[in-house]
């Protein structure tokens, strides 16, 4: 039925492009879609770097070593290896870790041995960004409404309960789809980032020898030496770059340019202004590390600030949400995850859907994180190991795409990707200290989406062996079939297959039962292919395989909605005229069960694998398949 994915080099003709807003225009959007979430970092990444439970006293030398810490994390990370290096491994103009996957292991399909070692790490990457999207809102949300605390205590009983229903209303709202609160992102950030800078400078001017933090000696003293408490710390450092990963995921929605032009000119500075104002407050009033964000603007600014922060916030979550709808989106289609129902809530703009079951989902999770971790400090110490095990795998994956898919020499590969590599595992070491402080969370959610992607795409390959040994080879049995040909019926039937040259068991059941054959027979194959989306010239392919059969494949790209009814209308230029009122959809819908001889996966992967096949999305839902033109004949297969 279906194939998923091909790993074909071919590129394929891209849809063509309707008119783009300016460079300009796409950079003030992408400061609320691409970095909403590293913008609401100063919110807490600050505080938790100079948390006095690290060890490290709060002097003057060592606020200027945690601020260069913070600064030089942002150029390396940030502006080095996404903004320069990560942004250009583009898959035809998608990013995020799912289309990296694609790429690297489409560049070494001919070394299996390599390919073994590629998918796993890019699916537990892109199984991470998960707990991403539980983390993001809570710590964000619940951050900034914490600064109500700053202006009176009796706000304290209130944090939790008003951040869960901020959460709860935002979930609530995912269904409306983004287009009309989207247009009110990009100018509540630029807000954002203007308020960031100008509070960094208002601080700045007050103790401007913060800006010696400028100086990488004063970072390199700070994680050296203080001991172990130095290697501790760069787990809270790195709560400064969490968000660097959309990034690259909101590449296809921005552009490059878009992206570049909104970090160098909005977003880098008014977050270092900011790190450098918190640090010229905590040198002057070392007391303020109790909330040193909130601390550093005037007293009349506190509670239009923490308006402000809850609405960047939201923005911030609101990202990473539709972010989680990308990626499953993506998973599905290159056959990490079972169809699911999923609700395109624009006409107008391409990519803004609705996933309501992932969204339903997500809410009691990121609930009980919010009412369970209680703070945002406790939230910060599970945040960081979800951030930095993405940005590994996206290290990882880049170095194959340098090395296979760009042909680069090998020891240019090494230097382009080792030091971001060395930097990455750093970051990586110093957050498993948290593991037992809130680390688990994300691993533990990370581990059972990657059992679950892993399970159901060991369970397609074992399930399509099973039905192509099973049945005949296509062009043979029609062959045989028209030798002796049963009666014909008018109309046209469209058999989903497997592969090219399965014989769908649909139509051996149709035979049995009915005991005909239409005039007009599509033995249809859909491929979803690793590219991200595929253009119309290179969208069908049709073959004539006898007296009114045909055989015909069908591509899409792992961003493309799958449309079966009009692709066929696209087959008249082949031959291949179809009347859509005339014609009838056989499916087969598959029985999974265990098979007595199992050489296939351990028995709780099978139990998995048949309950998540059992409660897969329909297929006609999932093709755009007319309702009242399909017929589904069930077939049982053993795993």
């Amino acid at each position: 039925m279906i194939e998923r994915p091909t790993e074909s080099d071919d590129a394929p003709d891209q849809v063509a492009p309707h008119a783009k807003p300016s460079t300009s225009s796409l950079a003030i959007l992408a400061l609320g879609v691409v970095y909403g979430d590293i913008g609401t970092s100063p919110l807490y990444a600050a505080k938790e770097t100079f948390n006095p439970q690290h060890g490290i006293p709060l002097t003057p030398d060592n606020v200027l070593g945690g601020v260069s810490a913070i600064f030089w994390a942002l150029m390396i990370v940030v502006s080095l290896k996404y903004v320069v290096l990560v942004l250009r491994a583009d898959n035809r103009g998608e990013g995020g870790i799912m289309a990296l996957l694609a790429l690297a292991s489409t560049a070494v399909r001919d070394r299996p041995r390599l390919l073994a070692v590629i998918l796993p790490v890019g699916v537990f990457g892109a199984a991470l960004f998960y707990g991403d999207a539980v983390l993001t809102p809570a710590i964000s949300v619940l951050s900034a409404v914490e600064g109500l605390e700053v202006g009176t205590s009796a706000f304290k009983p209130y944090v939790v309960p008003i951040a869960t229903g901020v959460l709860v209303a935002l979930f609530a709202i995912q269904r409306h789809g983004t287009g009309v609160v989207g247009m009110f992102f990009g100018p509540i950030c630029l807000l954002w980032f203007v308020a960031l800078g100008s509070s960094g400078v208002w601080n700045i001017a007050k103790a401007p020898q913060i800006l010696r933090a400028l100086d990488p000696r004063h970072a390199l003293a700070f994680v050296t030496d203080h001991g172990a408490a130095s290697f501790i710390v760069l787990g809270s450092v790195l709560l400064a770059i969490t968000g660097a990963e959309a990034l690259y995921a909101d590449l296809g929605h921005f552009g490059k340019r878009a992206i570049r032009l909104a970090w160098f000119c909005v977003a880098a500075p008014g977050l270092v202004l900011n790190y450098f104002g918190q640090g010229a407050l905590l040198i002057l009033r070392p007391a303020a590390i109790e909330n040193p964000f909130y601390l550093a603007f005037p007293a009349w600014a506190l509670y239009p600030m923490v308006a402000l922060a809850t609405a960047a916030t939201v923005i911030a979550s609101q990202a990473t949400i539709s972010g989680a709808y990308s990626m499953t989106q993506q998973a599905m289609q290159l056959g990490y995850l079972p169809r699911v129902r999923m609700l395109h809530t624009s006409a107008q703009t391409m990519g803004q859907i609705y996933i309501p079951g992932l969204n339903w989902l997500l809410l009691p999770v990121v609930g009980a994180a919010v009412i369970g971790f209680g703070t945002s400090s406790r939230l910060a110490s599970a945040y960081g190991v979800a951030v930095i095990g993405t940005m590994l795998a996206t290290t990882f994956l880049t170095f194959f795409v340098l090395r296979y898919r760009w042909h680069h020499p090998l020891w240019l590969a090494i230097v382009a990707t080792g030091f971001f590599m060395v930097v990455d595992l750093t970051f990586f070491a110093a957050a498993m200290h948290k593991v037992l402080d809130g680390g688990w969370f994300p691993l533990a959610v990370g581990a059972l989406l990657f059992a679950t992607m892993t399970t159901w795409r060991r369970g397609r390959e074992l399930l399509l062996e099973r039905l192509r040994g099973g049945s005949p080879p296509l062009h043979a049995f029609v062959a045989s079939l028209l030798a002796s040909p049963p009666g014909r019926v008018p109309g046209t039937a469209v058999f989903l297959i497997s592969s090219m040259d399965a014989t769908p068991n649909a139509l051996l059941h149709s035979l049995k039962h009915y005991k005909v054959l239409h005039e007009r027979n599509v033995f249809l194959h859909v491929e979803f292919s690793a590219v991200s989306r595929v253009g119309d010239a290179k969208r069908i392919e049709c073959e004539v395989l006898a007296d009114g059969c045909w055989r015909v494949r069908v591509r899409y790209g792992f961003m493309d909605t799958p449309d079966v009814p009009r692709a066929l209308e696209t087959c008249s230029p082949q031959g291949l005229s179809i009347e859509p009122m005339e014609v009838t959809y056989f499916l087969s819908r598959e029985k999974i069960v265990r098979g007595v001889k199992n050489g296939g996966m351990a028995p709780w992967r099978d139990r998995l694998f048949a309950a998540m096949a059992q409660n897969a999305g329909s297929v006609t839902d999932f093709f755009r398949l007319p309702t009242n033109r399909v017929v589904e004949l069930g077939t049982r297969v053993e795993i």
